[in-house]
C-alpha cells in the first residue's frame, strides 16, 4: 500500500528538482499528483485505486492527451515511490494527420503581431517575438539570449544536464545588439523587466495575449510555443530535413519533431481535392 500525503509529495518535489527538471515540469507534475491525492482523500492507494482515478478522468471528459499527460506525472511518482509495477497504461491515440487550422499561427499572423508591437512602441516585445520566431527556442530558454550570445551569434541552452548550442541569425544579432545599445544593456540577459529581472513564462504569456488583441489575431493562436511551431514548419518546408530540425529544436526523438511537420487541415484538404480519383 502507498499514501500520497504532504510528506511524500514534498519528497517527490525535491526529487524532481534534484533530477534537474524544469520549473514548469515540476509545477505540472506536482499539480497532477495533487489531483491523485484529492481523489484518494487520505486513503491508502493500490493499483485498483489508481485504475479508478484513470477512469474518473475519462468520465469527466478530459481530452485523451490531457489524461495521458496526467498519467505520465502519476507514473513518474509511482517510480519514485518504489511501485513501478503499478504504473498505468496511457491511452492509445492515433496520430493526427493534420493540425487544427483555428490554432495555427500563420506567417501573416506573425507579421501582424510584429506590426502591432511596432505601433504600440513596444520594442522589447517586438524583439522578443522575433527572437523566439527566428530561433525556435522554448519560452523557458529566452534567458539564454544574452548580450554575449548575440555577439557570438550563438547561445548555449542548459537543461537536465544537457547543453545544446542555438545558432542565431546574423540579422537577429544585429538588431538585438542595436536594441541593447539604445537601452544601455551592456551585458547579461537581454529580455528583462523594468526592475531588471528576467522575463518569466507568465510575463511573456500576458504580453503576447495583449499583443494578440492589438493585432487582431485570434487569442488561441498566440502563445510562445506557437512561435516555435511556426519556426519548425517554416524550416521543414524550406529544407525537408527532419533530423536536423530535431537537433535544432533539442528533441531526443524524431517522433516529437513530427508534430511540427504535420500540415494544416486546409492544406491537406486542398491536396485531397486535387487527386484525380473522383469520376
Amino acid at each position: 500500500m502507498m499514501q500520497v500525503n504532504t510528506v511524500t509529495m514534498k519528497a517527490f518535489h525535491d526529487y524532481l528538482v534534484e533530477q534537474e527538471c524544469s520549473s514548469a515540469t515540476v509545477s505540472k507534475y506536482m499539480h497532477d499528483v495533487g489531483q491523485l491525492a484529492l481523489f484518494c482523500d487520505g486513503q491508502a492507494e493500490d493499483k485498483n485505486v489508481l485504475i479508478a482515478f484513470k477512469a474518473q478522468m475519462q468520465a469527466r471528459g478530459y481530452a485523451p492527451a490531457s489524461v495521458n499527460s496526467m498519467l505520465t506525472a502519476v507514473n513518474r511518482f509511482l517510480e519514485f515511490a518504489g511501485h513501478p509495477d503499478w504504473k498505468l497504461r496511457l491511452l492509445k491515440l492515433q496520430r493526427s494527420t493534420f493540425t487544427d487550422g483555428d490554432r495555427e499561427l500563420t506567417r501573416r499572423d506573425y507579421e501582424r503581431l510584429l506590426m502591432a508591437a511596432k505601433r504600440m512602441g513596444d520594442e522589447r516585445l517586438e524583439m522578443l517575438v522575433q527572437t523566439i520566431g527566428s530561433t525556435g527556442i522554448r519560452v523557458s530558454e529566452v534567458r539564454a539570449i544574452t548580450v554575449e550570445s548575440a555577439r557570438r551569434k550563438q547561445a548555449e541552452i542548459r537543461c537536465k544536464g544537457k547543453i545544446r548550442t542555438i545558432l542565431m541569425p546574423k540579422k537577429l544579432c544585429q538588431v538585438l545588439l542595436a536594441y541593447c545599445k539604445r537601452h544601455k544593456i551592456r551585458s547579461g540577459q537581454i529580455f528583462v523587466t523594468r526592475a531588471g529581472r528576467p522575463l518569466d513564462r507568465s510575463n511573456i504569456w500576458k504580453m503576447m495575449k495583449r499583443l494578440a488583441e492589438k493585432a487582431g489575431v485570434a487569442l488561441q493562436k498566440v502563445f510562445p510555443h506557437n512561435l516555435r511551431h511556426l519556426f519548425a514548419r517554416t524550416y521543414y518546408k524550406a529544407y525537408k530535413d527532419i533530423v536536423r530540425l530535431a537537433d535544432i529544436l533539442g528533441h531526443a526523438s524524431i517522433d516529437t519533431t513530427r508534430i511540427y511537420t504535420v500540415r494544416s487541415s486546409a492544406e491537406q484538404q486542398r491536396q485531397i481535392e486535387r487527386l484525380p480519383l473522383l469520376i
